[in-house]
């Protein structure tokens, strides 16, 4: 039922027409609210201000994706740039996500890697952070390659990339990316891929998690693991006490919206806990994969509709 579940949530997620009526209708924004701090800079700025205020720190994703001109990439710029000042202004312990195909991964002349070349030069100049998500399986080794390109430009080198452990090249990829000292978000992966390059079995995109998991929190470097799995938390917890690992030397994220008694648990316990916060309107493919990614969540939206 899970896998059936996550199948159709995923394809929902592309349904253009479904997509156009839910990003407008005032019911869509509402249900989304739970998952989504409201559609201006402003509102994801005073939500990273409250989470703050918790002991919490913040990554700011501008939602979109797959833009087709380049007007639309400068305008998706142009909002991270005003993200980046803002918690610069307001000295706010957050960083920044983005999507490279809405920064014009998919235009010619390498627009996409000239604005986030710009933003983590900003970054790195405000103390800040830019995580370049990762998107479907076509995308993944020109988004590594570019995260590595512009690292190693002297002064860039606050940007970080995100790893699928639901990919079987993951492994691959992290031993790269450790090599130079590049930082890696590790989550499980909530796009749909073929059996020849994806572990199609939960249970073994669990088992690869935490494999991957360890290789990252023995390199000496600041990484985060993305996950609400309590199992999985806990066994991060377990290795690294084994392993005596300081608490401060990773960080555990959660999405906005998902499992806050959890998350406030970790920091009463002394971890580092990061909360994903995405806005903006189109916020429709990103509600549909975290539907998709916990039917729990569809429970919940259930439950609020019939109210």
């Amino acid at each position: 039922m899970t896998n059936l579940l996550r199948s159709a949530f995923l394809a929902l997620s592309e349904q253009k027409t479904l997509r156009s009526f839910s990003e407008r209708s005032s019911l869509g924004r509402k249900l989304s609210s739970r998952f989504v701090a409201g559609t201006q800079v402003a509102d994801a700025i005073a939500v990273a201000q409250k989470i703050n205020g918790e002991g919490i720190s913040v990554t700011l994703d501008a939602l979109g994706e797959n833009v087709s001109r380049p007007s639309q990439a400068i305008h998706a710029s142009e909002i991270y740039q005003a993200l980046l000042d803002e918690i610069g202004r307001l000295k706010l312990d957050a960083n920044v996500s983005l999507k490279l195909t809405q920064m014009g991964m998919d235009l010619p002349d390498g627009v996409a890697e000239r604005i986030v070349t710009e933003l983590a030069q900003k970054a790195t100049a405000i103390g800040s952070f830019v995580r370049v998500d990762m998107e479907g399986s076509a995308y993944t080794q020109a988004t590594i390659d570019l995260v590595r390109r512009i690292h190693s430009m002297p002064g860039h080198e606050s940007i970080g990339v995100v790893i699928q452990s639901y990919l079987r090249r993951s492994e691959s990829d992290i031993r790269t990316l450790m090599q130079e000292g590049i930082r890696v978000r590790l989550c499980k992966g909530a796009y749909q891929e073929p059996a020849e390059i994806a572990f199609p079995a939960k249970s073994d995109v669990d088992a690869n998690y935490l494999h991957l998991a360890k290789i990252l929190l023995t390199s000496g470097i600041f990484h985060g693991f993305a996950s609400h799995d309590e199992a999985i938390i806990d066994a991060i917890k377990a290795f690294a006490n084994e392993q005596n690992i300081d608490r401060s030397s990773f960080e555990f994220q959660m999405l906005y919206g998902i499992r806050r008694d959890l998350q406030t648990a970790l920091v009463r316990d002394g971890y580092r806990v990061r909360v994903y916060v995405p806005f903006g309107e189109e916020w429709y493919p990103y509600f549909m994969r975290r539907l998709a990614e916990r039917p729990a969540n569809v429970i919940f939206l259930a439950k609020n509709l019939i109210r």
